[in-house]
Formats: C-alpha cells, sequence, structure tokens
C-alpha cells in the first residue's frame, strides 16, 4: 500500500543505518510491501539471520498524534511479550531498536488473509480457537504506571481512568478531522455526544490491558504445511498500535476475521485460556464505542497519508455503519 507516511532507503543506506546503530550491516533482499504506514525491508543481516528491518517515517511526515513515538511502542510490547511465561504469545523476535528502526526475526508461514484460501473450516475454527488463547494472554500485559492510553508519552493521550483516556483519544481525532478537512459526515458534537452517553459502560473498565486493536488477517501469521502437520499461528505483528485499555476492544480488528459472537470459537478460546469477556448491555455499548474510534481513524488517517478516494469512501461507510449502530443503541 502507498503512503505518505513511508520512508524508502536504498541498499546502502539501510546498511550503513544498520551498521552506525548496531555495528552489524545487512544485505537487502526484498521491500515487503503489504504495509500501510511503515517501510519495511526484508535483510540479512552481516551475521547470517534473515530479518526484517521497519522503518519510522521521515522526520517531517505528517502523522496523527496517537501516531508520535509508536515505533518505540512497538519495540516495548516485544519486549514485554518475550517475557512472558510459556508458552507466552507467539510474535518475532525483537533483533535491534533504533529511534528510526525496529530489526525483527523472521515469521515462517503467511498472513492469515493470504492462507485463508488453503485452510479447511475445521482448521479455521482451531485456529480462531488458539487466537482466542494467544490474545487472552496479550491481555495479562499491564502497564508500570497504572495509566490507561497510548504508551508514548509523546501523544500526551494517557490518562488514570478509561472514560477520560478513551475521550481524548476520540478528541485528537476530531482536531485532527478538524486538520486535514476529513468527510466524517456527521458533526463532531453527535460523536461527543454518543461517547458521552457510553460514559457509563466506560466507567466498568478499571484495571487497564494491553489491546493491539490491529488484529485483523494481515497481521497475523500462520504456518499451514502443504502435507502433514497441523496448522498454527506463527505469530502477531505490527504491535505499534497498541494501547492500554479495555481488553474487550480487542474484538472490533479480530472481527475481520471471523465470529466473535459470546459462542464462537475465539471467545471460547479466550475464556479457556483464562481471559474474561462477559457479553453484557454494558459490554455491547463498549464495543460499539469502539468501533466508532475505529471508524473515525480510518477516515481521518486517510488525510495524512494520502489515500486515494476509493479508499476514503470505504472508511467514510465503515464510520457512517458505526455511528448509525451507536444510534441504534440510544
Amino acid at each position: 500500500m502507498q503512503s505518505l507516511t513511508k520512508r524508502r532507503m536504498s541498499p546502502d543506506e539501510l546498511d550503513m543505518l544498520l551498521r552506525t546503530s548496531t555495528g552489524s550491516g545487512c544485505r537487502v533482499e526484498s521491500e515487503l510491501t503489504d504495509g500501510w504506514f511503515n517501510t519495511a525491508y526484508r535483510v540479512l543481516l552481516d551475521d547470517g539471520r534473515p530479518a526484517v528491518v521497519k522503518l519510522a517515517p521521515p522526520a517531517d511526515a505528517a502523522v496523527l498524534r496517537y501516531e508520535r513515538g509508536i515505533m518505540a511502542t512497538e519495540a516495548m510490547v516485544y519486549r514485554r511479550i518475550a517475557a512472558l511465561p510459556e508458552p507466552g504469545v507467539p510474535t518475532p523476535a525483537l533483533f535491534y531498536a533504533g529511534e528510526e528502526f525496529l530489526a525483527l526475526s523472521v515469521l515462517s508461514g503467511t498472513p492469515w488473509d493470504q492462507a485463508t484460501a488453503h485452510l479447511s473450516p475445521d482448521t479455521e475454527a482451531a485456529l480462531r480457537r488458539d487466537l482466542g488463547a494467544i490474545t487472552a494472554r496479550l491481555h495479562t500485559l499491564t502497564p508500570d504506571d497504572g495509566r490507561f492510553g497510548y504508551p508514548a508519552a509523546e501523544s500526551g493521550l494517557s490518562a488514570s481512568s478509561w472514560r477520560t483516556a478513551f475521550t481524548d483519544m476520540v478528541e485528537a481525532l476530531l482536531d485532527e478531522a478538524v486538520r486535514w478537512r476529513s468527510p466524517l459526515d456527521v458533526s463532531p458534537d453527535s460523536i461527543r455526544a454518543l461517547v458521552a452517553e457510553g460514559a457509563y459502560a466506560l466507567d466498568e473498565v478499571t484495571q487497564p490491558r494491553l489491546v493491539h486493536f490491529d488484529l485483523w488477517p494481515g497481521n497475523i501469521f500462520v504456518d499451514a504445511p502443504g502435507s502433514g502437520g497441523s496448522a498454527r499461528i506463527s505469530g502477531l505483528i505490527d504491535h505499534e498500535r497498541a494501547f492500554w485499555g479495555d481488553p474487550a476492544a480487542e474484538l472490533v480488528s479480530l472481527a475481520f476475521g471471523g465470529d466473535t459472537g459470546p459462542e464462537s470459537d475465539l471467545v471460547l478460546g479466550y475464556l479457556e485460556a483464562g481471559g474474561s469477556l462477559a457479553f453484557t448491555p454494558a459490554l455491547h455499548h463498549r464495543l460499539a464505542l469502539y468501533r466508532l474510534y475505529l471508524g473515525l481513524l480510518l477516515v481521518v488517517e486517510c488525510g495524512p497519508r494520502g489515500y486515494g478516494a476509493d479508499h476514503l469512501a470505504h472508511c467514510r461507510r465503515t464510520l457512517g455503519e458505526s455511528v448509525t449502530g451507536l444510534q441504534a443503541l440510544g
């Protein structure tokens, strides 16, 4: 995907960046073009290890407020996951981290959205159950300071309560919508009113947990042997948009890969692994708020990233559906 936030380097420039920062250079093998925000390259490090190098946007690139400092957030998440007890959360190993880049191990398998055509319904169901268990283990991570919101101090989007943090997160996007003249098709005050109406439900969340919030199938790698062996989830990637918040918010992106209802394979796997989800009216209200937040984010990010009219139209429909869903709750 083309984006104005992507920063490209020549093979010599990337080799010099790593060599200067880590003492070890690399040989570029290819650019990985599936990403929507960062540029990523498949490389071979001087010590023989294959790796993926992700580059932060150029220093002068326009990014949204919540995106400030998110490369450091991703590095933090990799380190926290690495410290989890077994069976843990499968994810790339963090080789090196700098202000401008991350160097990560290469996962086996392919993104789930590319593998799904070759998976049987029974295999998909088993993988969804495993994904639920992995997500439950991810949600055992908590912040050191007990605060909700985005981890990077540069965003200024953290607070002592989930209601305040979430309201600030929405407000930051509404401010950006003005800056980028984003076509929201609904007034900012209407969005503020919808969030305020859900305050009672947000107040039920009292302990922050790590929420990936971008677990669509493209960010979940599946290793499915061609003959013999069982398919498995080989890793979750792209943790940079993680925040400390309501673990139920994870269901919003997980829904892009399949059912996330109370009797779904994913939720059953989540509960079996120790996760907690009670599908109360308040939880349904919160899920509607999180879908609103995602829809708002998708529309607003089209401005700084320079996405085309077709993608913007899709995002506007997504936002409109989330607004309608929230209004129906009223």
